[in-house]
């Protein structure tokens, strides 16, 4: 078995995703498994980002890449008025994670554990724990699609217009989720700390 060169490029790993969706189209297991071995550990890191708990989010993603197997040859390359894949799975991956929390099957948020930094002292871990859950706790009584603004915009770095492709809205509308999203946080952390 020959081994993969690395992905060097955005470009490159979009060409590769569009060879694969080719090839998914065709009922090509190989290419489904190549490619949700690439993009499975990103789509359940927005999931859990979004709806809040890994359990959760397991199941979306699992969902939208079933959704992928069935809808391949659905799927439009960008230079057929379509979108990269990534946007196009992202999209499917936040439309299930706003239909999950509509459902509220899901009302407690669980902790997401979060990578400790070893140079740190004992108290700037808790401290830093403790704040990552009050963050977590108030995005996560945000409006599903301000939430899914700006855990787009910035737990997972995407661009404006690239988050405003994913969901379906005008680079305009993603701007004005993201500003009351971050007024919404930030009134929010402050009432906490007043006493």
């Amino acid at each position: 078995m020959r081994k993969q060169a690395p992905i060097a490029h955005v470009e490159d790993e979009a060409k590769d995703d569009a060879e694969l969706m080719r090839r998914i189209a065709g009922g090509d297991e190989r290419a489904f498994q190549a490619l949700m071995h690439r993009h499975l550990a990103r789509t359940v890191r927005l999931a859990a980002r979004v709806m809040g708990g890994t359990a959760a989010a397991e199941d979306v993603a699992q969902e939208a890449f079933i959704r992928v197997w069935k809808h391949a040859g659905d799927w439009l390359e960008p230079h057929q008025a379509g979108a990269k894949f990534t946007t196009w799975l992202y999209r499917i991956v936040l439309n299930l994670c706003i239909d999950e929390k509509r459902k509220n099957r899901f009302s407690d948020i669980e902790n997401i554990p979060e990578p400790v930094d070893e140079s740190d002292n004992a108290q700037t871990g808790i401290e830093r724990r403790e704040q990552s859950e009050r963050v977590r706790a108030a995005l996560g009584d945000l409006p599903e699609r301000q939430r899914a603004a700006f855990v787009l915009c910035f737990y997972e770095e995407h661009s404006n217009k690239e988050a405003a492709e994913m969901l379906g809205v005008s680079v305009k509308a993603l701007e004005s989720l993201l500003v009351r999203s971050r007024r919404a946080l930030k009134d929010k952390l402050v009432q906490e700390k007043q006493p």
